[in-house]
């Protein structure tokens, strides 16, 4: 016995339909007010491997194996036309037969010009978006997670050499030789630190400079400062970030200043030590100061290793350096003027 032919539902003309969203390279369905199949267009029926016979007449919620039988969307879509409203990126994750697990975005509004208020739906698989989506977040997490214990690796064999370091300068008789080893065991130190506390980034992101910074001046209290000296070191500033490698060279050249003068600036062994950093559309500022006896009274007329490496990371930085000094205490101020833009 042949099968009684499906009549032709209610809507907009048939084969007006057709051509209309034959035209469109998604999968595009035609519903009418009851949510049954108008017309689809062939990649529709491609995509999701239907028989066009077949789903003419049929509601949305009846077709395939499940997938469009969600009780949310009908809903939002049986409310389109009394409420005159639309449904716009509808996520539906289903495994469909032949496809396996697909995740799909939904639109649907009415036909402007539709007497019989039919139902434009387009849907759009973003599998593949989203599948490159996850597979690029985790292989930024392996990135992160390598960075993470590739900078402690060398943060510990800092350490290593600068205890090695540290070791023989205690061996030493020449002062001279002392103190220089002392110098390069605490300055390796510095750097250790800096590895050490800049936490690894996703890729074209940035660093907050003043958490950074805040990160890097705690960790330096612990190691230099303790409970043995009145000394405090606070970091003060408000938003501004940096790229990785311009976070690396402010925090070396931080951990120098604050170095010096923990150093040199308080003979009596107490005093305040104060990072600063701001930021604006015009330019950036970071600036090192204590409350010390100055640097007439610590290194008048002198220039030291410090120095140079604060000028060279400066010219990194393409900033320049300013010190003010007194006999109530240092100020070393870096400062980066944005270039104007120009049209």
């Amino acid at each position: 016995m042949n099968k009684k032919p499906i009549k032709p539902v209610e809507g907009l003309n048939f084969e007006l339909s057709k051509a209309i969203v034959e035209t469109l390279s998604e999968p595009i369905v035609v519903l009418n007010s009851k949510l049954q199949v108008v017309v689809a267009n062939h990649a529709f029926y491609n995509r999701f491997n239907v028989d066009s016979k077949k789903i003419n007449g049929k509601r949305f919620d009846a077709l395939g194996t499940g997938e469009w039988d969600v009780p949310a969307l009908t809903l939002l879509l049986e409310k389109i036309i009394p409420d005159k409203t639309k449904v716009e990126g509808y996520e539906i994750v289903h495994t469909i037969e032949n496809l396996g697990l697909r995740v799909m975005l939904l639109n649907a509004r009415t036909i402007v010009g539709s007497e019989s208020n039919d139902i434009f739906v387009s849907i759009t698989d973003i599998t593949e978006e989203r599948k490159a989506l996850r597979d690029k977040e985790n292989l930024m997490l392996q990135k992160d997670t390598l960075l993470k214990e590739m900078r402690h690796r060398i943060a510990n064999s800092l350490q290593l050499i600068a205890s090695i370091i540290l070791l023989k300068a205690e061996s030493v008789t020449s002062e001279e030789s002392k103190a220089h080893l002392e110098d390069a065991h605490d300055r390796i130190i510095s750097i250790a630190t800096v590895q050490r506390n800049l936490d690894p980034i996703s890729e074209g992101s940035l660093v907050p400079v003043v958490n950074y910074l805040r990160i890097l001046c705690t960790s330096l209290t612990k190691s230099m400062i303790g409970g043995r000296k009145p000394i405090t070191l606070k970091v003060v500033g408000g938003t501004g970030s940096a790229k990785p490698d311009d976070a690396i060279a402010l925090g070396l050249i931080t951990t120098e200043l604050v170095i010096n003068s923990l150093k040199h600036a308080f003979p009596k062994g107490e005093g305040q030590v104060t990072v600063t950093y701001s930021s604006d559309a015009g330019k950036w500022m970071l600036s090192v100061g204590d409350d010390g006896v100055g640097l007439e009274a610590t290194s008048p007329n002198k220039e030291g290793l410090g120095t140079n490496i604060i000028e060279s990371l400066a010219q990194q930085l393409q900033a320049k350096v300013d010190r003010v000094s007194t006999a109530r205490g240092t100020v070393v101020s870096i400062t980066h003027m944005r270039p104007v833009a120009t049209e």
